[in-house]
């Protein structure tokens, strides 16, 4: 029998005279996210999205994949069939049964756009349930609070017939590519591929930014971040990775700063990395996975010091107000978390100082910083950055 994929969406419906670009996007990034050769046909109409399977196409497999894909509410698969009323009960109701096996009670909604259907929607409701009792006698119908409700829509040109205790649910969000393009910096910790996916989610299209120090960190520990790049890129679509390598810069720091501001003139001059970076692939901000206090340079005096260093390139902390155990749940969610804790150190936790400041003032960071030639090591990563392809 056949099977279409609904899909629904939730904020493009909002956007007026520019919902069609968004949902052009959607539809791109579906097809993208589908395994090659399993859709035939993808389309908008009235608000949905209509994904057809090709002959022979893992459903299951393709429903997976949509569950990854920003922009989506929930999908639904739903069996197709003849605009005929006897046919619509008779398969819909076998069509359903399987999903009804293990639930007690349901309504059914019906929605009409073809009027010149001759039932209207009570009618279509009605006939359904009944179909259904017929072939599930052990349900009741609850119009209040049922287990699920069956939804009957008649369109142009078919009937689609599921119930919503066989949806699924998307990830929500906006279409990725609709709202700009902006640059991680992906460590290897927990925090920033979920920094990454929130903003992602939000529509904007990644690329990312890595700091390597061998042979303080090792291959394992690229590796381990190429590896979180993949995952990401299961949301969010193929994207590059920039590796820089970054030892010599933080010796130079090491043996020419003050201790206690080792590691915020660090992030300064990742910052400064990362803004060149950013401009030249592109990308109109920088986003981190910093939590106000989780350490001490992510006071606010600290974020303050960091961001100076950007210049005009914003930075964006989507993880600002959460705790640790909201950002690992997340993590979990996205299926990052077991690569993060991973026991491979990164550059961040190279010459940590013992007695950090977390009260610093422009003043006295910069009188530090101007112990170095940053322009020079600036460059220097920049131009000995390492570009990788992820997908």
């Amino acid at each position: 029998m056949k099977e279409i994929l609904l899909i629904k969406y939730g904020e493009i419906i909002l956007k007026g005279l520019n919902r069609r670009r968004f949902e052009d996007l959607l539809i791109g990034n579906i097809k993208r996210a589908l395994p090659k050769g399993s859709w035939a046909n993808v389309r908008t109409s009235q608000a949905i999205t209509y994904v057809e399977p090709a002959d022979g196409a893992n459903v299951d497999e393709m429903t997976a994949c949509l569950q990854k894909v920003f922009g989506i509410v929930f999908i639904a698969r739903a069996g197709v069939f003849p605009k005929d009323m006897d046919a619509i009960l008779r398969d819909g109701a076998e069509y359903l049964a399987p999903t009804m096996e293990s639930l007690s009670t349901f309504k059914v909604e019906a929605k009409r756009s073809d009027k010149k259907f001759p039932f209207d929607s009570p009618a279509i409701s009605r006939e359904m349930g009944g179909a259904v009792l017929r072939r599930c006698r052990h349900l009741k119908v609850n119009v209040t609070k049922p287990d699920t409700i069956v939804r009957v829509e008649i369109r142009d040109n078919e009937a689609y017939v599921y119930a919503d205790a066989a949806r699924v649910s998307g990830p929500g969000g906006m279409p990725t590519g609709s709202n700009g393009r902006a640059t991680l910096l992906l460590s290897g910790g927990i925090d920033s591929p979920v920094a990454g996916y929130m903003m992602a989610k939000r529509g904007v299209e990644l690329n990312a930014v890595h700091f390597a120090s061998p042979p303080y960190t090792s291959e394992r520990a690229k590796e381990k971040v190429v590896e979180l790049g993949r995952i990401l890129a299961g949301y969010t679509g193929k994207y590059s990775l920039y590796v820089v390598p970054f030892t010599e810069q933080q010796l130079a720091i090491r043996d020419n700063c003050p201790e206690e501001h080792l590691t915020l003139i660090m992030r300064r001059m990742m910052m400064m990395i990362a803004a060149r970076l950013a401009k030249k692939s592109g990308s109109l901000a920088l986003i981190t996975g910093e939590s106000v206090g989780q350490v001490a340079s992510q006071t606010i005096h600290a974020l303050a010091v960091t961001d100076e260093a950007a210049g005009d390139v914003p930075v964006f902390r989507p993880l600002i107000g959460m705790d640790k155990d909201e950002i690992v749940t997340l993590a979990r969610k996205i299926g990052t978390f077991e690569t993060s804790i991973l026991p491979y150190e990164d550059c961040c936790t190279v010459f940590v100082p013992k007695h950090p400041t977390t009260k610093p003032t422009m003043a006295k960071v910069l009188q530090s910083q101007s112990r170095l030639d940053m322009e020079y090591w600036v460059n220097k990563a920049v131009e000995e950055t390492e570009w990788i392809v992820i997908e």
